[in-house]
């Protein structure tokens, strides 16, 4: 009895570690506006162990990942980027992390040309 109920054991561990992917592919929306914010968004998504590839597209706010969900989960990524100072749809950063974001960079307000237009 005692071994039937470590096999099941075994194979239960077995099945929840084989459902992880190591090469899992996802796409989360991340504020910013700008070539800095992409390479300061990459770079945090880069420093989560786990994670082995990510590129942010600018027009679109879409972060394209690549990771190893034995290692990693898109939310340790979100808790990453939102400590460099961008906002994911589920977390944002704290305002201290947003203000250390170069001002060109400043996605929360709008400071293009046209708001200083009358």
């Amino acid at each position: 009895m005692k071994k039937g109920i470590l096999a099941m054991a075994m194979l239960c561990f077995s099945l929840a570690t084989f459902a992880q992917d190591k090469n899992k592919k996802l796409t989360m929306e991340v504020d910013g506006k700008c070539e800095m914010c992409k390479m300061r968004i990459e770079k945090a998504a880069l420093g989560v162990p786990g994670v082995k590839y990510a590129t942010w597209d600018i027009p679109s706010h879409q972060l394209s990942l690549i990771m190893d969900e034995r290692k990693t989960n898109a939310m340790k990524v979100k808790t990453a980027i939102v400590a460099v100072g961008h906002d994911t749809k589920e977390l944002k950063a704290t305002q201290e992390s947003y203000d250390q974001v170069h001002p060109c960079c400043r996605y929360r307000e709008d400071n293009s040309d046209d708001s200083k237009k009358h």
